[in-house]
């Protein structure tokens, strides 16, 4: 069995495996193409594989195209071997031997890949988990772009693993001789940790937008605390204003008007209404 295994720039060796081996110009065209979905396609000769490895760089996670040729007498493997995750997927598949078959192979790397979905899943749980404390302690604009931030990978993280999912689908089932029929539980056990991590995911997903609820109900009753001090401070000096309001206005008639002590009445009077009002606030526990 020979098993090939080509940096993403390999080019000229890929044309000549390519040659080689009959392989579909399109596969050859998508294993250049790292925009390439994630898929499984069937041939007669070969079985043609796409997974989205992810890496972390600067807490972000970002994407690292593996292709996979699997044939009955071979394998092409086409990826950036500084991914960690290509890397250790290769390392396993190293460690097996070098008399594994090719669908062996394949096995080894996709389960390896779906593992490390487990690892960028749970370093997204940890941060979900320290964003669901701050949300409560300081409820502040960075926090809402952390919420974001994580829904946008948690969406990205969902698409890829969906993606992958559909990729278990069709390996556990029939894939003529391509693949050794004993193989086929271990890829059903793969296909389960696929339905586990989207659950997972979901699940995160719901924590994350009850987190924004939470966050957006603390802005709101802050707003509404701050908004009930203005109301009540208002409220407060509102009796001094009406009654310096009604003497700054300069009319005959008013009282005190012309005593010797009519600043001092005045100012008793504000002084008394406010404190009344203060009271009568108290009393209905709306200060």
């Amino acid at each position: 069995m020979a098993w090939y295994q080509l940096e993403a720039n390999d080019s000229e060796q890929l044309d000549e495996l390519a040659e080689k081996y009959k392989l579909h110009s399109l596969h050859v065209e998508d294993c250049r193409n790292a925009e390439g979905r994630i898929k499984a396609e069937e041939t007669p000769d070969y079985l043609f594989v796409i997974l989205k490895p992810l890496k972390i760089v600067d807490e972000e996670t970002s994407e690292s195209p593996l292709h996979i040729f699997v044939g009955r007498d071979f394998c092409i493997t086409v990826g950036d071997m500084s991914c960690s995750s290509v890397r250790e997927a290769m390392e396993r598949a190293w460690r097996a031997g070098s008399d594994i078959s090719p669908g062996k192979i394949l096995y080894l790397i996709f389960d390896t890949i779906v593992d490390s979905y487990f690892v960028i899943v749970d370093r997204l749980d940890d941060r979900i988990d320290l964003i669901e404390d701050d949300v409560l302690d300081d409820p502040s604009p960075k926090i809402l772009e952390k919420i974001f931030d994580n829904k946008r990978q948690l969406i990205d993280l969902r698409r890829i693993v969906v993606a992958t999912r559909d990729v278990g689908i069709h390996l556990q089932r029939n894939t003529g001789t391509l693949v050794d029929e004993n193989l086929y539980p271990f890829f059903r056990d793969v296909y389960d940790h696929l339905l586990r991590l989207a659950d997972t995911i979901d699940t995160m997903r719901d924590l994350l937008n009850n987190t924004l609820d939470v966050y957006l109900s603390s802005v709101a009753n802050r707003t509404n605390q701050v908004m009930k001090v203005l109301t009540v401070l208002s409220t407060i000096a509102l009796p001094a204003l009406v009654i310096s309001g009604i003497y700054g206005m300069n009319l005959k008639g008013l009282p005190f008007l012309e005593s010797d002590y009519g600043s001092e009445y005045i100012g008793a009077a504000m002084f008394l209404s406010t404190v009344f009002l203060l009271l009568l606030l108290r009393r209905f526990r709306w200060v």
